[in-house]
């Protein structure tokens, strides 16, 4: 289950348990919970560093971009030279 789901989840669990005094549902319902709120703290790291990620490809294509470009120039620069082209 997702992490949302098992908070809601433990939510009723907890609730339903009071209501009945059942403590072992309550308390079933709390861990749930923490679960939930567990899953949805790793999901939020995952999410975040997919997205360190993806801007730190990004910069290295545009930095790769770049450099080809200045490698093609004095490419040119040489050919030219080598032909007496100013």
């Amino acid at each position: 289950m997702g992490g949302k789901t098992d908070v809601g989840k433990g939510r009723i669990e907890e609730a339903v348990g009071a209501l009945t005094g059942n403590d072992k549902l309550r308390e079933k319902g709390k861990t749930d919970q923490a679960v939930g709120q567990a899953k949805q703290a790793a999901q939020k790291g995952v999410d975040q560093a997919r997205q360190a990620a993806r801007k730190v490809v990004g910069e290295a294509k545009a930095a790769a971009r770049k450099a080809v470009d200045e490698a093609k120039d004095v490419a040119r620069k040489a050919v030219d030279k080598a032909k007496g082209v100013t």
